[in-house]
This record gives structure tokens, sequence and C-alpha cells, in this order.
């Protein structure tokens, strides 16, 4: 479809071929999908000036006009709904049911980004609760914090993307992308709907680079915001090489979900069927770690395991394909190695556990313990771990485990235990009779301990992209 069809990079509103051409392969069967360019040095620089020269023209921008902006961008992206998820689809080796939600996000991310550009924040402040505010009042505005840094990864291409992208526009910053080399299509065809939308030539530049041009991303003095989302690894150091530029980090989980009494065990098993395995675990808040009430386990488990074997392995262009490929074998083989490392360590695979070259089985295991892989990192595949446990508070203390702390799900009908969880998981989100992976794309999104810092989602994105100047004046 795509084979023989070249996408030139996006900078500083033109698109253009460089030297240093990047060919993107299907993961599912390793064919040429299309072919596209890396941006370097000069490119950088060519969008950051760029970037500069719209910067006051963005500040004064009527909010009408980057709403009709931003309601275009996703009028647009509706019409080509099907285009972009199959893209997506081709790119990512996702399954198309799940790359159709991902642009149905997608287009709710700018729908969401139009409204909230009509509301950016600002507050009247009383100053006279002291003498010396008498006769003074003051007004606190928000300010765009200048050219944003963005980078994004393979696993949601386009809306992970538009999750930076949607925000600047809204703020009013100009922004400089840079999408996985693995699957930049989607962003790039996303370039074509903004380059005809009415933002300023410059606002976006949408960059594949390679690593030594990525980096001045971060290290770069004219850039007022990194956001970052990625592994916790690369995130930190990041942090650490930024300077004075904020930054926000969206860093992955270890997701954990507790099945408590009361709990209805068919949708709980349901629930964590699909949070487990869609786009083969390749989820942040991919569901990981289950835990169980001991006398629920069997119960629990026996539906899990009759629900996974019947999802459907197929091509990702099948609709009605549950689980494929990996993005690649490297990453397959890792999810493997960890699967057998917990093995040899007394855990029991209950289903799964073989891989094919990319492909790795939904797999279920058990009788693991916290210094496992598969328990303490990020497995980033589809594996779910199984565990039964005596009392509420047991499970909550095994969710804390660890360096993660994204988000988490909670089966119960119990008004105490969902506020206890609410109260004592030390997560960025609780999601009450569902999983973890539960996702709506206004609400802030993030983490604490090694899952990040700031949060996502739209409104919260643009607070981040903003400063706040105060201004007291005579009444």
């Amino acid at each position: 479809m795509y084979s023989n069809q070249i996408f030139e990079i996006y900078c500083a509103g033109k698109f253009i071929p460089t030297s240093k051409i990047l060919d993107i392969k299907n993961p599912y069967d390793n064919s040429k999908v299309a072919k596209t360019f890396l941006a370097g040095v000069p490119e950088f620089e060519v969008a950051i000036a760029a970037a500069q020269s719209v910067e006051e023209e963005l500040v004064s921008m009527p909010s009408f006009k980057r709403f009709n902006i931003l309601k275009q961008i996703s009028v647009e992206l509706l019409d080509l709904r099907q285009q972009f998820a199959e893209l997506i689809s081709f790119e990512s080796g996702k399954p198309i049911r799940y790359a159709l939600a991902e642009v149905d996000r997608s287009i709710q991310t700018f729908a969401v980004a139009a409204e909230e550009s009509k509301r950016l924040p600002s507050e009247y402040l009383q100053v006279d609760w002291t003498p010396a505010g008498v006769g003074k009042e003051a007004l606190l505005k928000y300010f765009p914090v200048g050219i944003v840094a963005g980078i994004s990864p393979f696993n949601f291409p386009l809306n992970l993307a538009v999750h930076k992208i949607a925000p600047a526009i809204a703020a009013g910053c100009p922004i400089i992308l840079k999408p996985s080399s693995l699957t930049p299509l989607s962003t790039l065809m996303l370039a074509q709907i903004l380059d005809r939308s009415g933002l300023p030539k410059g606002a976006v530049s949408i960059l594949p680079m390679d690593r030594q041009t990525g980096n001045k991303l971060v290290t770069d003095t004219r850039i007022g915001l990194l956001s970052f989302t990625g592994s916790p690894e690369v995130g930190w150091k990041m942090k650490n090489d930024a300077g004075k530029k904020k930054v926000v980090l969206e860093l992955g989980g270890n997701a954990g979900v507790i099945v408590s009494h009361g709990a209805d065990l068919e949708l709980a098993a349901t629930k964590c069927v699909v949070g487990g395995f869609a786009y083969s675990g390749q989820v942040c808040i991919h569901t990981q770690r289950i835990y169980v009430m001991e006398n629920l386990f069997d119960e629990f488990t026996a539906n899990f395991i009759e629900k996974m074997k019947l999802l459907k392995v197929g091509k990702p262009l099948d609709t009605d394909t549950d689980v494929t490929v990996m993005i690649d074998e490297a990453n397959a083989i890792r999810v493997e190695n960890w699967v057998d490392e917990a093995v040899k360590t007394g855990a029991k695979v209950m289903a799964g556990g073989k891989r094919d070259g990319s492909f790795m089985q939904p797999t279920a295991i058990t009788g693991t313990h916290e210094d496992m892989l598969v328990c303490a990192g990020e497995v980033f595949g589809p594996v779910v771990v199984i565990e039964k446990v005596k009392r509420f508070g047991e499970a909550i203390s095994r969710v804390n485990t660890g360096r993660f702390g994204l988000q988490a799900g909670v089966f119960t009908d119990s008004i105490g235990e969902m506020n206890l969880a609410f109260n004592k998981l030390r997560v960025g989100g609780v999601i009450v009779n569902d999983v973890p992976t539960f996702r709506v794309d206004h609400t802030p999104y993030g983490g604490v301990k090694d899952s990040g810092l700031g949060r996502e989602g739209v409104k919260y994105a643009i607070l981040d992209m903003m400063e706040p100047k105060l201004l007291v004046k005579n009444c």
C-alpha cells in the first residue's frame, strides 16, 4: 500500500528530504512500508529559527483562531480515520482494531485541546488581606513557556505525539517533535493536515532524528520545555542533561490489579485479559500483576485462562485479530528471557510462555516473587503475573512494591476498599472495577516514583507549557 511512497520530514512549515534515508518496515512480516528521512543539525537549526520567528504571533493569536485550527485538525483526522489506522498498523504492527481506537483518541485529543484553548488559565486575586494591599488588586495570567521539544515513543505513534502537539498549539507554544524512528509515518501524515490548518509556518516541525541531533532537544537552551515519553533510564538521564528548562516525563509502569471480595469475577477476568494482552502488552499501563483474594484465586484464574485462550492471533490488518507480533524480535527475546528466568527460580507458566520470532505467546504465570524481572521490571510485553493474597491490605502492599507507580486497578464492591486503595496506593491513578489500562485523554495522566514527573492530559499539559505572571496595580 505504501511501499513506494516517500514521506518527507516537516521542517519549519516545509516538507523536505535529507541525505539520510530512513526505511520503515512492518514488524509483522519485515516488509518495507515506506521511506522517510532523518533530520540532522542543519534541519534542527532551521526548525529552531522558524519556531523563534513565530513565537510572538502564537502568543497574540486570539483564542477563537486557536479553537478553529484545532477543531479543523480534529475534523480532518476523522475524515482520514481509516487511512491513519492502516498506516499505524503497517508501521507498528498494531492490530487494526486498536489502531482505529488510537486514531479516535487522537481526534478526541485535538477536540479537547480546541475547547481548552478557549479557557486558558487566569485568576483575579484580592490583595487587601493585609494593610499593605489596600487600594491594590492583582491579576495572575499565564504565558507560553516558549519552544517545546516533544519526544514520542513507538507504541502509540500518533496519539502520544498528539498529546504533545495539541496542547502546545492550545498554549501558544511552537513545538519540535521527534517521533520514534521505528514509527514516524503517522505523525508525518498528520503534518499534512497541520500544514493546511492555518498555523504559522514554523509553529510545528516533525523531525525524525538521529541520536546526536535528538539530544539537542534535551540540551539546547533555546527550548523552554522538554516533554518525553519513553523508558525511565533514558528519561531521568534527559532530566539531568536538560539544564534549566522545564521537564515533563511519562516513563511507563508495572501496573497492578487487585481482585477483592464482592468483585464481579467475570467482568474482572474479561477486563484483565484485554488489559494484559492488547497490542501484545506494549502499553505503559498494561496489566502486569494481578493480586487475587485467596478464596477467589482458582475461580478467577480458570476464568482468566479460558478467556485468554480465546484471543485471536493473526495479521494486524485482520479486523478480528487480538494479538500479533511485538515491535521487533529483540524485544520478544527479552520478554521470553524474563519468563524463563522466572520459571528457573520457581514460577509456573499457566498458559503460553513460548516465542516464535517476533511473536510472543500471551503468557500467564504464577508462583513469582518480587525480585523476579516479571514482577520488578516493566515487561512491556504479553505477560501477566497472577498471585493470591490473604488480605486487601496485603494486596495494596504488593502493588506498591517496586520502582513504578503509574496506575492501578481495583475490582471491589466495597466503598471502604475503594477509599483505602485510593488513599494508600502509590500511583498516579486508581481505576475502580476496571483495569489500569483505562485512560481517557482529557484526564491527568502520569505517575510517581520511576513512572515519571508531571502529568499529561490536555489541560494539564497546557499548564506545564505555560508560566504564571503576576500583575499588581492600584484600583
